[in-house]
């Protein structure tokens, strides 16, 4: 094996693993797409972009297009109207994003953009973060499906 071929192992092993620790955070959080799904998106970003992304950059668009889908079939609406999965798909495609970062040769950008993602994924669950996630405070503040939807064509009061 070359070392050009030991780099680009090496770039595809840091995809699958940066992957991987998203799938277990969106596991363990009861998610339909787990650590073996962003393992595998993970790591084929990373091939796929180090292998063909300097000889055909399309490559990357197809990718993305295939993210797409795997995202759309994660989300669903439920029964009572809400939609499930949201999370999750745009996860999937922040796994793969990071994929063709590292897939590019960027390692420590991948790494960096993973450790703020994964901060972001789990704000609701650190103690020392939870502050800094709008569901925790959302009850102070009024919702803006409060206010009745106003007719624009209706005659206003002018100061």
């Amino acid at each position: 094996m070359s070392d050009a071929d030991l780099a680009l192992l090496a770039r595809i092993g840091v995809g699958f693993a940066l992957a991987y620790i998203f799938g277990f955070e969106r596991q363990l959080r009861g998610s339909p797409a787990g650590d073996r799904t962003f393992a595998l998106i993970g790591a084929s970003a990373a091939a796929i972009t180090a292998v063909a992304a300097r000889t055909s950059p399309q490559t990357i668009a197809g990718v993305i297009t295939g993210i797409g889908f795997i995202g759309g079939g994660i989300v669903f609406h439920q029964e009572n109207g809400f939609v499930k999965g949201v999370t999750t798909a745009a996860t999937v495609l922040a796994a793969a994003a990071i994929g063709i970062v590292v897939g590019f040769g960027h390692l420590l950008l991948g790494v960096i953009t993973a450790f703020g993602l994964l901060v972001t994924l789990e704000l609701p669950h650190l103690p020392f973060l939870r502050a800094l996630d709008a569901d925790t405070i959302s009850d102070r503040f009024q919702n803006d499906r409060a206010f009745p939807a106003r007719d624009p064509t209706a005659d206003t009061p002018r100061n």
